[in-house]
């Protein structure tokens, strides 16, 4: 049985794109039993930008609504907040002084944002070791990343290799990053990869008449009602296709083609699938959201969990390192 463990942003609203491409393949992930999977929300990491309390609270527990609320097995695996493990601090500062300065200057996370160093903060900068700290406080043997966090995970692997180097092979379990080719692109309201960055999301949890509000303002062409369009080419179809079954979409594209079909009437069919087909995590979502106790409980019980995992790591470390 592998050991695997992904790191959740909370970074605020979950939008369609986080769905599609995290939430539905990550709790498909919980429910194999041939492993055991570490998911955290990584609120620690969220201190490096958002420094408003009371929105990182709401932050935590809306992605943590999302997750529970389309059916995450926390009985098989384990979903706890980053912040519940005080035991991934003291690592850090372990693995921060077995870290060299340049590797942490020439990662992407410190790269980006170098040209202004005044917004740079210590946290920011040593980002990677918090990092390599959640993956090996747990002896992690498979981390799904993506593209842009490859390095990251190389960054964990030479520091583990050089402490195993001086303290031997067994004091660390060296993760293996796992990368997906085939990723999906969730194309925003704009034509761009969906993302908060660009505001071009769709979040499914909002009230139907603000949910609607922003499908219907999906850019089109200009295109009228009688002209035919064609629907590889139109942000609506490009969203509707990824969520509607084959029939619809196949009954979309012929009334694209054939016209007398306008933009309005393709957005309001795509509002009534994401209603349609999202209609029993929406509740639970808003369910989980006004009793939020429910969710801090949940969490409560799977940090206890990853503790028990994260205590005899931390042992073992300290012991190696005299301490």
């Amino acid at each position: 049985m592998a050991r695997i463990l992904t790191g959740i942003q909370s970074s605020g609203e979950i939008h369609l794109g986080n769905i599609l491409g995290a939430i539905m393949p990550g709790v498909k992930l919980s429910k194999e039993e041939q492993n055991q999977s570490l998911f955290f929300i990584a609120d620690f990491h969220s201190l490096t930008t958002l420094k408003d309390s009371e929105a990182r609270i709401k932050a935590v527990r809306n992605v943590a609504a999302a997750w529970l609320a389309f059916g995450f097995d926390t009985d098989r695996n384990i979903f706890y907040k980053q912040s519940d493990i005080p035991e991934v601090c003291e690592l850090t500062w372990y693995l921060n002084c077995y870290t060299p300065f340049p590797m942490l200057a020439n990662a992407h996370s410190f790269k980006d944002k170098s040209e202004n160093l005044s917004d740079v903060n210590a946290g920011l900068f040593s980002y990677p070791v918090l990092m390599a700290s959640d993956i090996l406080m747990y002896d992690a043997e498979i981390v799904p990343v993506g593209k842009d966090q490859k390095q990251h995970l190389e960054i964990t692997r030479d520091i583990a290799s050089k402490m195993n180097h001086i303290y031997g092979e067994n004091l660390f379990v060296m993760p293996e990053a796992s990368i997906s080719e085939d990723v999906m692109t969730i194309p925003g309201t704009d034509g761009r990869k969906m993302s908060k960055s660009y505001n071009n999301y769709i979040n499914i949890f909002l009230p139907d008449k603000a949910l609607k509000k922003v499908v219907m303002g999906i850019v089109t062409d200009d295109k009228t009602l009688e002209e035919s369009k064609d629907p590889d080419a139109c942000n609506v179809f490009a969203i509707f296709k990824l969520l509607a079954s084959t029939t619809e979409v196949e009954a979309m594209r012929n009334n694209y083609i054939k016209g007398n079909y306008g933009y309005g009437h393709a957005k309001l069919e795509l509002f009534n699938c994401i209603i349609n087909k999202f209609s029993a995590e929406r509740a639970k979502f808003n369910e989980l959201m006004a009793a939020p106790e429910k969710i801090d409980e949940a969490l409560a019980i799977g940090a206890e969990k990853a503790r028990e995992i994260a205590s005899p790591v931390l042992q073992r470390v300290r012991a190696a390192l005299g301490f």
